[in-house]
């Protein structure tokens, strides 16, 4: 299977939902224009982050992966799993290429990504660190494959505000802001052309209540997900997507094969019939 891409980049925006197009986003308009976006994916139940972001990375629902929050708080994921990260089924297809991740919860990097899989990887205080991060990471290897950045603060601002809340939306807007300064860096290096950018949200909010997510409510069920780059069509996918369908996505941009146990697939019309 031949790539399609030369490296991945996937921007995970914690706690938008399927809120993006009512805040000010033009980096995030800019980028997926071209592209693919739904508002109606759907992610992981229960709609908590050490779900639904497992769900993202191993390829299959909670009930298969067996992560939540404690559980990635307190233990590393088994490196024997059917169901291992996209971050490690990249590394071993691509051992001598960079693979990285940036997150503001620092789960994700202790307990959802295998250990020993990522060679570059820094748990932020604040989500303006992985703009510094990405600077560090293209001086000293323009060539890495495969980026994973976690924005945290649009879900800390929705526990705050309410999702929704004009608050909340400006959290969102700064956000954006940060993700151009990131595309800003790698357009000054001429790392987009070759690239595909995925972006969504873990989980939505406000549901069953209105500062809190976790329920089955489509306000905390329903996300964005975007996907921009080489072969990449634009309008929507003719079969809805899943959060889970992140990794299936990931892996066949990069020419691996997935892993069999994984439940995800790329959706059919995402991609130009030639590249598939």
């Amino acid at each position: 299977m031949q790539p399609i891409a030369q490296r991945v980049i996937v921007l995970g925006l914690d706690g938008a939902g399927n809120r993006i197009g009512e805040a000010n986003t033009p980096n995030i308009d800019r980028l997926l224009g071209g592209g693919f976006l739904t508002y109606s994916a759907r992610t992981a139940v229960p709609t908590i982050s050490g779900e639904c972001w497992g769900s993202m990375f191993h390829g299959v629902k909670p009930e298969l992966h067996g992560l939540n929050n404690s559980i990635a708080e307190q233990k590393k994921y088994p490196t024997d799993s059917p169901y291992p990260s996209f971050m490690k089924v990249v590394k071993e297809a691509y051992p001598d290429r960079t693979v990285a991740s940036f997150s503001s919860w620092k789960p994700i990097n202790d307990g959802i990504i295998e250990e020993g899989v990522v060679d570059c990887a820094a748990n932020a205080r604040a989500d303006r660190e992985h703009v510094q991060s990405l600077t560090e990471l293209i001086k000293g290897d323009n060539d890495f494959k495969l980026l994973f950045v976690q924005f945290d603060e649009i879900d800390a601002a929705g526990h705050a505000f309410g999702y929704g809340d004009p608050l909340y939306l400006e959290v969102i807007a700064a956000t954006d802001a940060l993700i151009g300064d990131m595309l800003q860096q790698l357009d000054s290096r001429g790392l987009m052309e070759d690239t595909l950018f995925i972006l969504l949200a873990d989980h939505g909010g406000g549901g069953a209540s209105p500062r809190n997510h976790g329920s089955d409510h489509p306000q905390d069920v329903t996300i964005f997900w975007g996907c921009a780059g080489p072969g990449v069509l634009s309008g929507a996918a003719s079969e809805p997507v899943r959060i889970e369908d992140t990794a299936a996505v990931v892996a066949f941009s990069l020419g691996v094969e997935a892993p069999a146990a994984w439940t995800a697939k790329v959706p059919s019309g995402l991609f130009e019939e030639t590249v598939r």
